[in-house]
C-alpha cells in the first residue's frame, strides 16, 4: 500500500456477509486486524462512499471499500545485526530464506530479534512503511518456526504491487507458493485438495481451526515420498503443498484436519506424539532434535513490481529437515 493514500478493494462473492475488519485483515494482510479496527473506528474506511465506523459491519458482494491509509509513523524499532540469507535483492524488493526461530515482525513478547529488526539494519531507510505503523515491507508472513522463502518490499510501489498479488493468491497472476511438509501417516491417494474454512479456535484464541463460518481456505497437496516405520508399515510421508488462499496456520490446520498433521507440530499434532514410537532410533532422534513443525516454504514465484518479469525462487531443505528426511528414508521409502 502507498503512504498517505487511499486503497480500493472490491468485495468478492466469497466475502459477502463477513465482518468488515476481517475482510480488510485478509485482503490487506500487512496490517493486523486490530490496526484495521482502529482505522475503521477513526473513520478512515468507506463503503460505496459511506463512511463505516463499525468493525463488525457485514459487507455485501460487489461493493467497493476505500481505505484511507495514513503515512507510517516512526517507531522505536532498532536495527539489529541479525544475519540474513539473501536470495535476491534489487532496488524494489528483497527475497530472503528465513531460518527457524525467527519471528517476522515485532509484537507483544517479541519486540526485538525479529526479521524486521534485521531488515532495518540491512536495508536502512529504503524499506516501505505502510498503514500508520512502520512494519517495513512485510506483505506476507511465515510462522516463527517455519523456514523458507519470503519476499519483502523496499518501496511503496513494490509494497502495493506485491500486496495485490498476495491478495489475489495467484488466481489471475503468477504468484505461487510451494511448501514441503513432513506429515504423519500416508494419504490414501497420490494427490488431493483440502477445501475447508478456517477461523479462530472457539476456545484457544492463539489457535486456528476448521470451522463453519470461517474464511474460505484451499490447500492442494501431492505425495512425494512415503516412509515406513521400524516394523515396515507406512508411518509418514513428504507432501508438496500449494496454497490457493493464505489463512493463518493454513497448512498446519488443514493437514491436521485430514488426520495427517505435521511432524513436530506441538499445537496441531499433539495427539500424534505416540506415533514416534513407530520410528527407528535414527528417525526418532532427528525428530526430537527438530523441535519444530516440519514445514519449509521451498517455492516462491512473483511478478516483479516494475519490470513485469516473473521471478521464481527455490530453497533447498534446511539441514534439520534434510537430516529428518534422510533418517526417515533410511527405514525404507516408496515414491
Amino acid at each position: 500500500m502507498t503512504q498517505g493514500r487511499s486503497a480500493k478493494l472490491k468485495i468478492a462473492a466469497e466475502d459477502a456477509g463477513e465482518r468488515l475488519d476481517r475482510v480488510l485483515a485478509a485482503r490487506v494482510a500487512e496490517l493486523s486486524r486490530s490496526r484495521h479496527k482502529a482505522l475503521i473506528l477513526a473513520g478512515r474506511v468507506a463503503i460505496d462512499g459511506t463512511t463505516i465506523r463499525d468493525p463488525g459491519h457485514r459487507v455485501n458482494a460487489d461493493t467497493t471499500i476505500v481505505l484511507d491509509l495514513p503515512p507510517p509513523e516512526d517507531t522505536a524499532l532498532a536495527p539489529e545485526n541479525i544475519p540474513l540469507k539473501v536470495v535476491y535483492e534489487d532496488d524494489e524488493l528483497i527475497v530472503i530464506d528465513k531460518p527457524a526461530g525467527l519471528v517476522v515482525h515485532p509484537a507483544a513478547g517479541n519486540w526485538s530479534g525479529t526479521l524486521v529488526n534485521a531488515l532495518i539494519a540491512h536495508c536502512g531507510d529504503s524499506l516501505s512503511g505502510v498503514g500508520g505503523v512502520k512494519r517495513p515491507g512485510i506483505v506476507h508472513r511465515l510462522d516463527k518456526d517455519t523456514t523458507g522463502l519470503m519476499v519483502v518490499a523496499k518501496t511503496d510501489r513494490a509494497h502495493h504491487a506485491l500486496g495485490r498479488q498476495f491478495a489475489d493468491h495467484g488466481r489471475s497472476g503468477p504468484l505461487r507458493r510451494g511448501y514441503l511438509a513432513f506429515v504423519w501417516g500416508v494419504p490414501d491417494r497420490p494427490r488431493g485438495t483440502i477445501d475447508k474454512p478456517i477461523g479462530r479456535h472457539p476456545h484457544a484464541r492463539d489457535r486456528m481451526a476448521v470451522r463453519a463460518g470461517g474464511r474460505a481456505a484451499v490447500t492442494h497437496w501431492e505425495v512425494l515420498e512415503r516412509y515406513h516405520g521400524s516394523d515396515g508399515t507406512p508411518v509418514a510421508s513428504l507432501l508438496a503443498c500449494r496454497l490457493e488462499t493464505g489463512r493463518t496456520h493454513q497448512i498446519r490446520v488443514h493437514l491436521a484436519a485430514i488426520s495427517h498433521p505435521l511432524l513436530g507440530d506441538e499445537v496441531y499434532g499433539s495427539g500424534f506424539r505416540t506415533k514416534a514410537n513407530q520410528l527407528g532410533p535414527g528417525a526418532r532422534a532427528a525428530l526430537e532434535a527438530l523441535g519444530r513443525q516440519a514445514l519449509h516454504a521451498y517455492l516462491l514465484a512473483v511478478e516483479h513490481p516494475s519490470r513485469g518479469a516473473n521471478l521464481e525462487f527455490r530453497s533447498e531443505l534446511p539441514d534439520d529437515l534434510r537430516r529428518l528426511q534422510h533418517s526417515l528414508g533410511a527405514q525404507g521409502t516408496s515414491g
